[in-house]
């Protein structure tokens, strides 16, 4: 389709679903190649906008706008509301709208449901981290904080990274939301064996790679003295960890200057000590050999996503191009008006 046409693709979550299904393979290395990218300085990413509620301290909605250069060469913008009250009400927490531009004239040529590429793109990025973090090429037990979709997304992509995983731990404070969960994995694999914890200090001590995607808005671990040795934590929801466990571990971010904002716990550790210098690198200098992927004096190495609308980007892009393929979604013609000379 021309740029200029003032066409425009339109794909529902649905139609998205199909499209990515079995193409794990295909989401982990857009974003492989996504973080490579940034770390080499081919992107640009402005401060993500954030909408919040009186008298509603976890309900938000973030505006995430990136350029992705090199192999993708794409613009747009990701509008994505988390709401956790939604769970009550059998809703999905969160719900997203991605745009796409067109480098050349700026104009829109797609519109995506984004809530599953942005689950994927998530959980890719911490499947992708523990496969360079972890100093094996096998493990056989993973420890999900947190029974909601982003941890089931993140099982998913760890199996295609380790297919090796035979058991999984599970620990949330809604035991009906783990048997939930429980029966969702079953359907992956059911030759998994699925282990219930009710702390995160028992579970770090059977799980050598722990993920943790929780809803919580202020620090709750106080300790990691019960993780396994050389575990590899993936802190997707940033706000976990207090100060003096994040100076205790090997910190790797996916961008430092957007970590270090929003109270999460990167930021409340530079704020107690005046400097990023806990954070040793970013994933992308590991993808990029910048870096090695551990540093042996720590004994814990933790990933800190805070979630770059680049890999949104990556996904939503490869997603289109797949939509494109297969014919697949609605062409809404004319979304641009004519020019105002013609009108």
């Amino acid at each position: 389709m021309n740029s200029n046409s003032g066409n425009l693709l339109l794909l529902t979550g649905d139609e998205i679903d199909a499209l990515l299904r079995n193409r794990d393979g295909d989401v982990l290395e857009a974003v492989k190649l996504a973080y490579q990218a940034h770390s080499r300085g081919n992107t640009i990413m402005p401060p993500n906008s954030y909408l919040r509620f009186p008298n509603k301290e976890k309900e938000r909605i973030i505006a995430k706008p990136a350029y992705l250069g090199e192999d993708f060469e794409v613009a747009g913008i990701k509008w994505i509301a988390s709401f956790p009250g939604n769970l009550a009400q059998n809703l999905e927490r969160a719900s997203a709208t991605l745009i796409l531009n067109s480098i050349e004239t700026g104009h829109p040529v797609a519109i995506l449901e984004s809530s599953i590429i942005s689950a994927k793109r998530t959980a890719a990025s911490a499947a992708l981290a523990a496969q360079y973090l972890w100093h094996q090429d096998t493990v056989s037990t993973v420890g999900l904080v947190g029974c909601g979709l982003i941890n089931f997304e993140t099982l998913r992509f760890l199996l295609t990274v380790y297919p090796t995983i035979e058991n999984v731990v599970l620990c949330d404070l809604s035991w009906e939301r783990a048997e939930q969960f429980q029966d969702k994995v079953l359907e992956l694999n059911p030759a998994l064996k699925v282990k219930f914890s009710p702390s995160f200090g028992e579970l770090s001590e059977q799980s050598p790679i722990i993920s943790l995607a929780t809803t919580a808005i202020n620090p709750h671990i106080n300790s990691l003295d019960n993780c396994c040795e050389n575990a590899v934590i993936l802190h997707v929801s940033l706000r976990d960890f207090v100060p003096e466990v994040i100076l205790a571990a090997d910190n790797v971010a996916d961008d430092i200057e957007q970590v270090c904002s929003n109270n999460t716990s990167l930021h409340l550790t530079e704020q107690q000590i005046g400097n990023r210098d806990f954070i040793r690198c970013t994933l992308g200098d590991i993808l990029n050999g910048e870096n090695s992927p551990r540093n042996p004096q720590k004994p814990v190495s933790i990933f800190n996503p805070f979630g770059l609308g680049i890999l949104d980007m990556a996904v939503a892009k490869l997603t289109e191009n797949l939509a494109r393929e297969e014919k697949c979604g609605t062409i809404i013609p004319g979304f641009l008006p004519k020019s105002w000379l013609e009108r």
